[in-house]
């Protein structure tokens, strides 16, 4: 194909969530409740896809709190090499339980990277699955979708919201699984070595547990709105790259800045919440430490003097109580860094779970050798199922005729099309191809009969080869420069530094409109196809240039069925049929001469166009007054 109709008639906003005429849109942003714990749900199964690296870390994982564990005992265990009344040390004992303790630690760091790499590993195969899953999502998405999202916002989804959760979640799964395994190990051997002291410890249980979810129930909130600002932020961004021209063109460089700061403060302000929320974690966390750090020490001190603790056991206690805080703290604080993550990964699932075209009915089969015969029958059609955009459309058009659709800019003309070629499926009546209700057909195949040519020129970032190439893959050079001096593209390209492998892409402006729209004329004569779109497809280019490309189409037209939609009466007037639309209605058809007959809506459309020294227009201005 040449290029895809990627916008309806109606025009829609950038970054609103309505349809036209006011109707809510079921893909509007935030429109579904959150849900952290399917979230989280639907994280885990897309982690155990790779679930025996995930239990190979989880085992390595195990072993390491093991091993975190035991470090507290020995350390505890080197005082009794020391006796305070004889006033003497055991060597040999004090080296033993210093060499267990260091080659612990050092087993402990060897376990613990590897762990770490393994999880970095399946992190980064996350990354690279759910960002090709989303794109993949994004083929199969109706047109709707894109008209009522910003491009910055959906482009933040598949960007930083991705890259968000995986490093999140690298981040936190190991220590999730380390400080529960080092929770529950140091609880057991607490217990065997003294019940009081335990009680004392965990008394910091209750009073970490009421601050992780005062905070993370207001941290989340923020760190959702964090993600949806700076989608809109990126919208922004994205707009203000590519219509960097009218904006300077206009002079509004001040709107542009008053906008971009209104939501960049909106970004500050729900992400200094966000970051002060869960800044408060760690302070009050430490506070909690302390205050059990102390009544462990008192505890300790009172039983050894009074009930002849021994001083190791002590000594481990004062260790397992920062110990058995420590993984309580990572806990409360990653609550705070998986909030960013679900935030993201909610407006990821968002786009994966949201409606898919249409898939083909079963039954539905390839339209082989397509001739073009085309008929609209009854056909009522609106973007919000309220307003109306088309009401009972009737026209046929044999295979080889050339029909134009004429009419103000909003009537319906692209619309048409639009349900031509299945971006959208019409409310109420049918459209045929060659006698075939065009549901019935796949929509593959049914695209393959058409060759489209946009007021909008798409290039794509490659060569001037590649981007005509575009519509047919198995093209050869000689076919495409063929295409090429059909659409008289030829001798531009020709005369630039580096010819056909020019490099050009849709965001730069290495070549006028007029040229672009030559290279997109190319790759809709490549194409080949029965049906011809043709919309505004002149419009960019100058007089001249426009009498060569109607020369060239001259050819490219004979035997095809031609829509052309076109305001210039140069475009339109040799036409086998012409339908004047007028609010979603064919108020007038037949050929140039018989609606010029007929002075109506397309009689004074064409005088206009004539200028206001043409006695059709005079007469026409007479006979109004």
């Amino acid at each position: 194909m040449g290029q895809n109709i990627s916008r309806p008639e109606t025009k829609m906003p950038s970054f609103g969530a309505m349809r036209p005429g006011g109707g809510p849109s079921r893909f509007a942003p935030g429109a579904k409740p959150k849900n952290a714990k399917g979230t989280m749900t639907r994280i885990i199964k897309i982690y155990m896809r790779w679930g025996k690296s995930i239990f190979l870390a989880m085992f390595l994982t195990a072993v390491s709190s093991l091993i975190s564990v035991t470090i507290p005992y020995f350390t505890g265990k080197t005082f009794d090499a020391f006796e305070l009344a004889a006033r003497t040390v055991d060597t040999g004992m004090l080296v033993k339980y210093l060499l267990i303790i260091v080659a612990l630690h050092a087993i402990n760091w060897l376990i613990s990277a590897f762990s770490g790499v393994i999880i970095l590993k399946v992190s980064q195969k996350l990354v690279y699955t759910v960002r090709k899953e989303v794109f993949e999502k994004m083929q199969k998405l109706p047109l709707e979708f894109y008209d009522t999202r910003s491009h910055g916002d959906t482009m933040s989804r598949i960007t930083n919201d991705v890259d968000n959760i995986s490093s999140t979640i690298a981040q936190t799964t190991t220590q999730l699984i380390s400080s529960i395994l080092t929770l529950i190990g140091s609880l057991v051997v607490m217990v065997r070595m003294n019940i009081p002291l335990t009680l004392v410890v965990l008394l910091c249980i209750p009073l970490v547990t009421a601050l992780t979810r005062l905070i993370a129930s207001r941290s989340r909130a923020y760190f959702l709105e964090q993600q949806r600002n700076l989608g809109a932020l990126n919208g922004i961004i994205e707009e203000n790259i590519l219509g960097l021209k009218m904006v300077k063109a206009f002079g509004k460089q001040k709107d542009v800045l008053k906008k971009f700061r209104e939501v960049n403060e909106k970004l500050n302000e729900s992400s200094t919440k966000a970051h002060i929320w869960s800044g408060y974690m760690m302070p009050l966390l430490n506070v909690i430490n302390n205050l059990v750090f102390t009544a462990t020490a008192i505890t300790g001190g009172i039983l050894a003097v009074n009930y002849n603790l021994p001083v190791s056991t002590v000594v481990s206690f004062l260790s397992y109580s920062k110990q058995f805080a420590h993984p309580l703290n990572s806990i409360a604080g990653m609550f705070n860094t998986i909030q960013s993550a679900l935030a993201g990964a909610e407006r990821v699932f968002e786009i994966l779970d949201s409606e898919e075209e249409a898939a083909d009915p079963e039954g539905a089969a390839d339209l082989e050798h397509p001739k073009g015969h085309v008929v609209f029958d009854n056909v009522s059609f609106s973007y919000n199922k309220t307003t109306p955009v088309l009401r009972n459309i009737n026209f046929s058009v044999k295979a080889g005729e050339v029909i134009a659709l004429v009419g103000e800019t909003g009537a319906g003309k692209t619309t048409i099309v639009n349900l031509l070629m299945r971006f959208y499926d019409p409310d109420d009546g049918r459209i045929l191809i060659d006698n075939k209700p065009i549901t019935g057909i796949k929509r593959n195949s049914l695209r393959k009969c058409f060759s489209v040519v946009l007021q909008d020129t798409c290039l794509f970032t490659g060569t001037i080869m590649d981007n005509i190439r575009y519509a047919r893959k198995d093209a050869t050079d000689e076919e495409v420069i063929r295409a090429a001096k059909i659409a008289r593209a030829h001798d531009f390209i020709s005369r630039l530094p580096n010819g056909y492998n020019t490099m050009v892409s849709g965001a730069t402006d290495n070549l006028s409109q007029g040229q672009r729209q030559l290279i997109a004329i190319a790759r809709a004569v490549l194409c080949d196809s029965p049906i011809l779109i043709l919309d505004e497809a002149t419009s960019s280019v100058d007089t001249k240039t426009e009498k060569d490309i109607q020369r060239a189409l001259v050819n490219l037209m004979k035997n095809r069925t031609c829509f052309l939609i076109a305001h210039r009466l140069s475009t339109i007037r040799d036409a086998d049929h012409i339908l004047v639309i007028s609010d979603g209605r064919i108020v007038e058809s037949g050929n140039h001469e018989s609606l010029m007959n007929q002075r109506g809506q397309y009689y004074k459309m064409v005088i206009s166009q004539m200028g206001i020294n043409s006695p059709l227009y005079k007469d026409v201005c007479k006979s109004e007054l």
